[in-house]
């Protein structure tokens, strides 16, 4: 049987990356999916995706970081589905440059996607939750919120808050019997990676892309769908005891980095 038969899950992000592939898992096993993002034609395509392999989904274009936004896209999902359970705050943004480089406008994109977003879904979707009976969240952080790496500070940064807010989160919300917890990926092959290593190599991304894997024990990236595996697994009943916990799924990589590399 299904893990999530009868649930309504909302994924942000799910144009691309790893927000794409948890919304068709997730259709895949059961969940009805309300699939959040800025670019509609992807969005559709994503949709398209989910309904041809017989699944129930619907696109919300919608700007994580605007209030009224996700309000609009939670009401959606109990519009659309009738309530919600399940929530992956899959969206984020990254661009690279120490602190004298960055500009504020670069800090602030950052931090209102990748922290405040998150601030804004849970705000909104707890609610439907609790009058739901409860429900879990899972927030993607990044291994950089714990460790050093040269050039990411904004990023790391926004990473840290994160990972922090949803601990704080899950102490706070587990009596609504709504479970939050965190996966925090290194490096991953998502459409993000590959603009970053345009961005350092313009003749030669794949390269880039091929020495990010070979530094970590593992001697290669994670796959997007390793990722996605263990966010479902958070998700479903089969987590029923974590709370407040943030994964690390990097390869082995986290170990290594002590120091600025």
């Amino acid at each position: 049987m299904s893990r999530f038969a009868g649930k309504v899950a909302l994924v942000t992000g799910g144009s691309s990356g790893l927000g794409r592939a948890t919304a068709i898992a997730l259709a895949g096993d059961g969940a009805a999916v309300c699939v959040v993002g800025r670019d509609q034609s992807a969005l559709t395509r994503t949709v398209d995706d989910i309904v041809s392999r017989s699944g129930r989904a619907i696109a919300i274009e919608a700007d994580i970081k605007v209030a009224a936004d996700v309000e609009r896209a939670v009401a959606a999902s109990l519009s659309a589905f009738d309530g919600l359970d399940l929530l992956v705050h899959a969206a984020g943004i990254s661009r690279t440059g120490v602190v004298t480089d960055l500009t504020e406008e670069d800090w602030d994109a950052i931090f209102d996607t990748n922290v405040k977003g998150g601030f804004l879904l849970a705000k909104y979707a707890i609610p439907a939750m609790r009058a739901r009976g409860g429900g879990a969240i899972v927030t993607v952080s990044s291994i950089y919120a714990t460790a050093a790496r040269s050039g990411v500070a904004a990023y790391a940064a926004s990473k840290a808050a994160l990972s922090t807010l949803t601990k704080i989160m899950a102490v706070d919300h587990i009596a609504d019997g709504v479970r939050i917890n965190c996966v925090a990926p290194g490096t991953i092959h998502t459409p993000m990676v590959e603009a970053l290593a345009r961005e350092t190599d313009a003749a030669d991304p794949a390269s880039v892309i091929d020495r990010a894997g070979q530094l970590s024990p593992l001697g290669r990236l994670v796959h997007v769908s390793e990722v996605v595996s263990l966010i479902l697994y958070l998700l479903s009943d089969d987590s029923s005891g974590v709370v407040g916990a943030c994964f690390p799924i990097d390869g082995g990589r986290l170990p290594l980095l002590g120091a600025v590399r």
